[in-house]
């Protein structure tokens, strides 16, 4: 769909510079989703692994961060064997929907119920990110909680739009449960893609 060099807004390496590549095509969906564009896989030109490992690389930063839609409905191997032969690290985003394809060095699995996630995923994260949307979502993200590795960093985020709503819970939750930490989309705050 798009790449682009920005500031990684969220979770364990928000701050950090990264060049994000958005695949199209979703079939995850979520209501409250910002980058619907995405959803159609067919709206987006085909563009070579070899064209965007060398506009990553172009960038200067060492961060690769695959994401969409749902970047796991396509077959990555290629994709990932591209940004490190140009020595780049690969970062995923994902919804945990299919099975996971291509060498990663870092995995933010981030559930959604609107299509429950591949049983193979959990164990493979580093992250898990679950975005609150209301209060019975809590619960949501401690059944993935049971299901990750124990090194595995734990972030509740709350929903763009309901963030005045439920940042409050989130901030009690966390003091009740201090295993979790909060993540913002601070990209938002900066207005940067």
């Amino acid at each position: 769909m798009e790449d682009f060099y920005t500031i990684q807004g969220e979770g364990f390496h928000q701050g950090r510079a990264a060049y994000f590549i958005r695949l199209g095509g979703c079939e995850v969906r979520c209501v409250w989703c910002d980058v619907k564009d995405s959803w159609n896989v067919n709206d987006h030109p085909k563009v070579t692994v070899e064209t965007i490992a060398a506009k990553a690389k172009a960038s200067g930063t060492e961060i690769c961060v695959v994401t969409g839609g749902e970047p796991t409905m396509h077959q990555l191997q290629a994709l990932t064997d591209a940004l490190r032969v140009a020595g780049l690290k690969t970062h995923l985003e994902t919804s945990g929907a299919y099975p996971i394809t291509g060498v990663w060095d870092w995995i933010c699995f981030s559930p959604k119920k609107f299509k429950h996630p591949h049983s193979s995923v959990a164990q493979q994260a580093n992250e898990l990110k679950v975005v609150i949307f209301h209060k019975t979502d809590f619960e949501w993200a401690e059944e993935f909680a049971r299901q990750v590795r124990s090194e595995c960093k734990l972030y509740l985020q709350p929903e763009w739009s309901k963030e005045d709503d439920m940042l409050p819970q989130l901030i009690e939750y966390v003091k009740k449960n201090p295993r979790w930490q909060i993540s913002l989309q601070v990209h938002k705050y900066m207005n940067i893609p």
